[in-house]
């Protein structure tokens, strides 16, 4: 079993921009791992600051458009992890979440986090089949 390197041009340049070292995903036995993707803005290249539905809304974007780029999509995501900065967001988080999962919900783990060196409240994580 091998490792490969995934990656989709926009939102690659914008990880390249922020020299953070990390693959945007990486397929491997039968299973693509979307690393955590905060709320970007996929036609300007930058954050989205809005209110945690519209980066809720921003970083599924991000996860759909790499899965898609790489023979996947949302139906087949397995697993999400939630990262966000405040657990009051919780309720406001799942209103724009059930828009892509409205039926058959990938398993998912809500975790609050202190922040990030950047102006956003959320970040998400996926592994979907290939």
């Amino acid at each position: 079993m091998s490792k490969e390197i995934l990656t989709h041009p926009v939102i690659q340049e914008i990880v390249d921009k922020g020299r953070v070292p990390l693959s945007l995903a990486t397929r491997g036995g039968g299973l693509i791992f979307v690393g955590g993707l905060p709320p970007l803005n996929l036609d300007t290249g930058k954050l989205v600051t809005g209110n945690i539905e519209e980066q809720t809304t921003a970083s599924l974007n991000a996860i759909k458009t790499v899965l898609e780029a790489n023979g996947s999509d949302m139906s087949k995501i397995m697993k999400t992890t939630v990262f966000a900065v405040n657990a009051g967001m919780f309720d406001r988080v799942n209103d724009a979440y059930r828009e892509y999962f409205p039926s058959e919900p990938p398993a998912r783990t809500f975790v609050t986090v202190g922040s990030w060196p950047w102006p956003f409240d959320i970040e998400i994580e996926a592994i979907a089949l290939a």
